[in-house]
């Protein structure tokens, strides 16, 4: 045993444990299973918020929402003013349109506010394809119905309805040839 110098000649015990935190057991006896689990351990401000971010001048914003519409657009008018390319307006318009549209879609996607590029290129490239055909079919139907013959027909005709009819039937007869069908109310 070993006496403190001071003492009286007591024999020197360690001190006695500090009681266990509030919430959790005593040494050695089990744990509650219906208590809750000790929280995290404090952080370095002790129990403190830390300190708030410093100011900067960058907002980040709302994330930014793809604008993919005009390319869709422009391929389903480009499809629609292909398949209306048998009709004089119709191809030609929508072709137009389309191109348009096409044309809008890219510069969004080149500003990264879409990313359909494809999609919008696919648009202007049935877009011309639609007025290229339009523009053959109707230079097509002119030439094989000899449109201007009708027209040098009607103005020799001037103002007597009875050759203007001849002139209008004979037309109806040259574009049913074309179309190797039969001429309307024959």
């Amino acid at each position: 045993m070993t006496e403190r110098p001071e003492s009286s000649g007591e024999p020197f015990s360690p001190p006695a444990a500090a009681p266990p935190p509030a919430g959790m057991p005593p040494a050695g006896a089990p744990p509650n299973p219906y208590s809750y689990p000790p929280g995290p351990p404090p952080g370095p401000y002790g129990n403190y918020a830390p300190p708030p971010m410093p100011y900067t001048d960058y907002y980040a914003g709302a994330p930014t929402v793809m604008r993919n519409g005009l390319g869709v657009a422009a391929l389903i008018t480009g499809i629609l003013g292909l398949f209306g390319s048998c009709s004089v307006v119709f191809g030609v318009l929508l072709g137009i349109v389309a191109v348009i549209l096409g044309l809008v879609a890219r510069g969004r996607v080149k500003r990264g506010q879409a990313n359909n590029g494809g999609i919008a290129t696919a648009g202007i490239v049935l877009g011309i394809l639609a007025i290229i055909v339009s523009i053959a079919w109707i230079v097509w139907v002119f030439q094989g119905a000899d449109v201007p013959q009708f027209f040098d027909c009607l103005s020799k005709a001037g103002n007597d309805q009875l050759q203007t009819n001849l002139c209008t039937s004979d037309f109806e007869d040259r574009v049913a040839n074309l179309f190797g069908q039969p001429a309307p109310g024959r």
